[in-house]
């Protein structure tokens, strides 16, 4: 009998303790159901402060097919993806969420698209079911991707994605410190697609995701996987700069059209304030260009591996330098 190909499944997992017995659950009764393939499903710990690892763990010693990765400190989603992109051994992955929300009940969806010649396969939510403060974070990081990254029309790439084993290994080069997995599935390949799937609503606790944390995955997107920021900056150094020329050409106008005409302290403070708030504004951004480099040069880690666990049980060696 023809061996079947194996699906691995990895996915970041950070106070889920009360959750991902269930994804890993529905993944394998899924992919069982289904029966055309075999299963790994790498789950990544991403130094979550609650039980997870415990959780993890537990299912593990029951179950050689997962493996769990425990990671030394929090890395953050993507960082967290990117380890267990390393240890893949599947001819499809597909990585998802630990908190449920992402259906594992609907992976064939995507399965069975990519099956069909697409490199890449994303969920397209026809309704998201998270807060309102999620739905805009969402929102904001899908507007600013499409600005930067410049992704197919009317395609949509999220947490949810299945992806062919040739993607993965060409994603798993990138060593720099600050990953943004949609950048690089894009930087790929532009074969790709999506497919509606359910959103489900949170049964369990809540995202993960301050406001900080959104705040860093944007500004990842804006100085990690684009030089269109500087563009902007340029233009906006620009039109300032020409604003300012045209003011001073008002102001000199109408002094030698008024002698008398008194000089304007709140409007020149106006002029300088804004001024001083574009150079800044732009140094802030160089700033983050310039610091993100220093980073890379010195070597600052992707993510750092304290223990994998049932990592023998893959179903081929994997011999990658893991940072």
């Amino acid at each position: 009998m023809k061996d079947k190909k194996l699906i691995s499944f990895v996915i970041p997992c950070y106070r889920s303790e009360l959750t991902i017995a269930n994804v890993i659950d529905e993944i394998i009764e899924t992919v069982e159901q289904d029966g055309r393939y075999d299963y790994e499903i790498i789950c990544v710990n991403d130094a979550s402060p609650d039980g997870t690892l415990s959780v993890l763990n537990d299912i593990a010693d029951k179950n050689k097919n997962v493996v769990v990765i425990d990671l030394m400190r929090n890395f953050g989603q993507h960082s967290a993806i990117m380890a267990g992109f390393n240890y893949v051994s599947g001819d499809i992955v597909v990585h998802l969420d630990d908190d449920g929300q992402t259906p594992p009940k609907e992976m064939f969806r995507l399965i069975d698209k990519l099956n069909e010649g697409y490199d890449l396969v994303g969920a397209r939510y026809p309704k998201k079911k998270e807060s309102l403060f999620r739905l805009f974070g969402s929102w904001t990081a899908r507007v600013v991707g499409r600005i930067l990254i410049n992704p197919p029309k009317n395609v949509q790439l999220n947490s949810y994605c299945a992806a062919t084993r040739a993607v993965i290994d060409e994603i798993v080069k990138y060593k720099n410190a600050y990953p943004y997995i949609q950048g690089l599935e894009l930087r790929v390949t532009r074969n790709v697609t999506d497919v509606e799937v359910n959103h489900k609503a949170r049964e369990i606790g809540k995202s993960g995701y301050s406001f900080a944390k959104l705040f860093s995955l944007w500004m990842n997107q804006f100085t990690g996987f684009s030089e269109k920021p500087l563009r902007l900056s340029a233009y906006i150094g620009l039109i300032s700069a020409l604003v300012g020329f045209v003011f001073g050409v008002i102001v000199v106008i109408r002094r030698l059209l008024n002698p008398d005409m008194p000089m304007g302290y709140s409007s020149i403070m106006a002029v300088m304030l804004f001024m001083f708030g574009v150079v800044f504004l732009m140094l802030g951004l160089l700033g983050e260009y310039i610091g993100k480099i220093y980073m890379c040069i010195n070597n600052s880690p992707q993510f750092a591996i304290r223990s994998i666990k049932n990592k023998d049980k893959k179903k081929e060696s994997i011999d990658r330098d893991v940072v």
